[in-house]
């Protein structure tokens, strides 16, 4: 979504709990999922644990699936989802992608606009996990030095790249959040009237289809 400036800063969060689940991930399963390698060129070279998922086929009436990462992160990652709604953005809308993304030590996101309509009309929010001071990540041609600990939606409307000249991974938990009223199928809400705040319908995954109320187990 183009938020008029590259970078919006949204303030401290407890990425703790998450962070120390991502940490104990095995390698393979940074690796069981290449979707996101497949579908974008310019990510060939991360490696992603994806929870949620869309390719954005048929927009605005599209299918999310369930992925292989949301039995792992799942527990940890929607707490701190549903904190950042509620803290910067009108509620109601769908969570469309979730995922926590490595960027090795040595390699490169080349620069880049996200053009799909799912980005035009999404909140792409960065949560970063680890970094390093090597890492350099460029917004419309300026260099941006992102914190752990912090929260941030990233304009994916201006070029932006990242480079990771530094000897370890930088590891990110990214959410797009499209606002109500945007995605005809709705899968997952965030309301503050529900104490789960997440709230499933159309919602298919390759095993079975969550049902409303089922909420994060």
């Amino acid at each position: 979504m183009d938020i008029e400036v590259p970078l919006r800063e949204l303030g401290p969060v407890n990425v703790a709990a998450l962070s120390a689940a991502i940490l104990a991930l095995p390698e393979e399963a940074w690796l069981e999922n290449q979707q996101r390698q497949q579908d974008y060129d310019v990510h060939r070279r991360t490696q992603s644990v994806v929870l949620i998922f869309t390719d954005g086929e048929g927009w605005p009436d599209i299918t999310l699936t369930r992925e292989s990462g949301w039995a792992l992160l799942a527990d940890v990652a929607i707490p701190l989802i549903e904190s950042i709604i509620v803290r910067h953005y009108q509620p109601g809308g769908t969570v469309i992608r979730a995922m926590a993304a490595k960027l090795l030590p040595g390699d490169v996101i080349k620069p880049h606009r996200d053009h799909h309509p799912s980005f035009h009309h999404g909140h792409r929010i960065h949560v970063p996990i680890t970094t390093n001071s090597r890492v350099r990540f460029m917004i419309d041609g300026r260099p941006y030095q992102l914190k752990v600990g912090e929260a941030y939606e990233l304009n994916n409307q201006k070029t932006h790249s990242v480079m990771n000249k530094g000897t370890d991974g930088r590891i990110t938990f990214i959410f797009d959040y499209v606002p109500a009223n945007l995605v005809d199928n709705s899968p997952i809400d965030i309301n503050t009237a529900n104490s789960n705040m997440l709230v499933a319908r159309n919602y298919r995954n390759s095993a079975e289809s969550l049902r409303p109320g089922e909420g994060t187990q």
